[in-house]
């Protein structure tokens, strides 16, 4: 599933092929992807410029000359691609932007739970949608008010895309491991020292993945992700993906709010009983 990270390296791709292009063309294979009317989305985007792109947590946004955004949504398979020529059509291609240079920008959906919208701005997608702070601009303190007086477990509370925008299932592991704390702890119960770890680790799990391209064997090999077996470990060869690198412990899967998580028992020690 498109995380944050790898919306971010589609942003950084669409930035380098549609920034100051206008659009000549929308192509429509499955409006199924659509949250809005073709006959509008066409209306608005042909003859429009794109002046930039954003990105708010897992929603990628074209910024158009008229004022509006194109806002991209990845579902659960959702890429972006470019082509010039029909047969060069990347396969599930839903929708297709025509540039006026003679790319198309394909965003491509195999299983079609991404959505396209327009909106009038980023702000209002955010307040519509109900989204906090992306996770990269999260502060500290915007952290610890987030997380004070809440009786919630903090896995499925930083799942909220309420209290930031952006941090899924296997980065919200990552993100309790490098700052040792138990999923199944309780919010409130965090100390300021575990809060302002907890938002470092944020931070360095965000950047890593994102210099990384969203490629998970390239992970450092002290990141718990290798211990999913998504991707080839760092040592095919050896075993070692599947135990903590910081003390050697097996690593544990349980359901946690009801998504799998792993976690390390020794150096994120299980909550006392309340």
């Amino acid at each position: 599933m498109p995380e944050l990270p790898e919306v971010e390296t589609y942003r950084r791709f669409l930035h380098e092929v549609v920034l100051h292009q206008t659009i000549a063309a929308v192509e429509i294979l499955d409006a199924h992807v659509l949250a809005v009317e073709p006959d509008i989305l066409r209306r608005e985007l042909v003859g429009a410029t794109v002046t930039g792109t954003r990105r708010l947590g897992k929603n990628c946004f074209l910024e158009l000359s008229t004022g509006k955004v194109l806002a991209l949504h990845f579902g659960m398979t959702g890429d972006v691609g470019a082509y010039r020529h029909d047969y060069d059509v990347p396969r599930f291609t839903r929708v297709a932007l025509h540039l006026q240079d003679g790319l198309r920008v394909a965003f491509i959906d195999p299983r079609k739970f991404g959505r396209i919208r327009l909106a009038d701005n980023v702000t209002a997608f955010q307040s519509e949608k109900k989204l906090g702070p992306d996770a990269l601009d999260l502060t500290a303190a915007e952290l610890a008010t987030g997380l004070a007086k809440k009786k919630t477990l903090i896995k499925p509370l930083l799942l909220d895309q309420r209290l930031t925008a952006g941090l899924g299932n296997w980065i919200v592991d990552e993100v309790l491991f490098q700052a040792a704390v138990h999923p199944e702890r309780r919010a409130a119960s965090l100390s300021a020292d575990e809060v302002t770890r907890l938002h470092a680790a944020v931070q360095l799990v965000l950047r890593t993945a994102i210099e990384q391209e969203a490629t998970y064997r390239q992970f450092p090999a002290t990141f718990l992700i290798h211990a999913r077996e998504w991707d080839t470990a760092p040592d095919p060869q050896s075993d070692a993906h599947r135990f903590c690198p910081r003390d050697k412990a097996l690593i544990v899967k349980k359901y946690v709010g009801g998504r799998a998580t792993y976690f390390c028992t020794v150096c994120q020690p299980q909550p006392q009983p309340e």
